[in-house]
């Protein structure tokens, strides 16, 4: 077993059972790509087993902080066994579940969706990837599926000196699916969907969304960065009578309108708008025309917080706009999945564009990714969604 020995001081992080080490608190050792190493403090105290990446930034992800442990098939079968048990206790209001939550569910680098029959992977780091096959065939062994496909085609791979990876892992069929969730049907495409096929995260904010529309009476929505309409669809089952849904892939918008009448919803009252979202806001503006609710959930605009100065500006000119666009009393749904931009950041970042456009809200509630998308208590940087529900004065 290879061994990493930290400098002087670096130990803090895992003994509080943090699971990253950066390149620069390691004094010594090495290993393998995703090779299994003992890190130890610098006096030879054992802090953790762990996947060592030679290229990327973070040498170092924990995979447990117990030395009588062994990192074999057996670590992840029951890794992966203790996380199903938490999503079946939390009684998901879905067919489609986020079952693997990387570091909050002890396992760095691996994101698993279950999409009905389907699983929808992510093997993010060198130390997943070592294990592909071992995690593949435990989660297709714990869930009694048949069919696994492969989404590590995302950037952060190529951080982890990783090429990108795409297609049927196991099993083979259709990569077209239909979802349940809260009483609607959604479609999506593992092969062509953003992340693992879906945004699962949003799930219990869009069930909130169209709550918040049948309880204030809100005729008028507008969704910005709709993707494929998933709150357009809360936003039209709520009652509202106009929802714009705005996003610049014409393929996302498609299927946003045929989820409306998937739904059984009127086509009449929905309209999608292929364009840019700032332009869009800007136009609308000058139409002078007004929402009684408005949801912002852009891409990630800053992914460290190198990129958080400029993703600052971007997030509070599209707020800025939003404000002026909301009628009195309006609702509006606001969110930021950059991991460069704390929670608390993001409502500075809100609070300067409602006070550019001159106007003040209340915030009635802070919003967060769905429960199955954990953040725990020894990392929160995997609190990566944050959201504001606001109400307009």
């Amino acid at each position: 077993m290879k061994v990493i020995r930290l400098r002087e001081g670096k130990e803090r992080s895992l003994l509080r059972r943090h699971p990253w080490v950066f390149q620069g608190s390691i004094a010594k050792g090495g290993g393998d790509a995703g090779e299994t190493v003992r890190v130890e403090a610098a006096d030879g105290r054992f802090l953790a087993w762990a996947a060592f990446s030679p290229t990327s930034m973070i040498r170092v992800r924990a995979w447990s902080f117990d030395e009588a442990e062994r990192i074999d098939a057996g670590f992840f079968a029951r890794r992966i066994e203790e996380a199903l048990a938490f999503r079946k206790r939390l009684a998901v209001p879905s067919d489609a579940v986020r079952l693997i939550h990387g570091e909050a569910d002890g396992l760095p680098g691996l994101i698993v969706d279950r999409y009905g029959d389907t699983l929808s992977a992510q093997f993010l780091s060198a130390g997943t990837e070592r294990w592909k096959d071992v995690i593949a065939d435990a989660l297709l062994a714990a869930t009694g599926l048949t069919r696994l496909y492969e989404r590590s085609d995302s950037g952060v791979r190529g951080l982890e000196g990783l090429e990108p990876r795409a297609g049927w892992l196991r099993g083979e069929g259709a990569t077209e699916l239909t979802i349940r969730e809260h009483g609607w049907q959604l479609g999506l495409d593992v092969a062509e969907g953003h992340k693992t096929g879906y945004y699962l995260d949003q799930r219990d904010n869009r069930k909130l969304f169209a709550d918040v529309v049948k309880h204030f009476g809100v005729k008028s929505a507008l969704n910005c960065y709709s993707y494929t309409g998933g709150f357009s669809v809360a936003a039209l089952a709520g009652g509202a009578e106009r929802v714009v849904s705005v996003d610049s892939s014409a393929p996302a918008l498609a299927r946003a309108s045929e989820h409306v009448l998937r739904n059984g919803l009127d086509p009449s009252r929905h309209e999608a708008l292929d364009a840019d979202v700032n332009g869009t806001l800007r136009r609308l503006l000058k139409e002078e025309q007004q929402f009684d609710a408005i949801v912002l959930d852009p891409p990630k605009f800053a992914p460290t917080a190198a990129h958080a100065e400029r993703a600052s500006r971007a997030y509070k000119d599209i707020n800025r706009l939003a404000f002026k666009l909301l009628a009195p009393g309006g609702v509006l749904l606001t969110f930021s999945c950059s991991g460069g931009i704390g929670a608390e950041l993001f409502h500075k970042i809100v609070a300067g564009a409602g006070l550019d456009a001159g106007v003040d809200a209340y915030l009635v509630r802070r919003l967060e990714a769905a429960p199955d998308h954990p953040t725990t208590v020894n990392f929160p940087e995997g609190e990566y969604l944050k959201g504001l529900m606001l109400i307009k004065r």
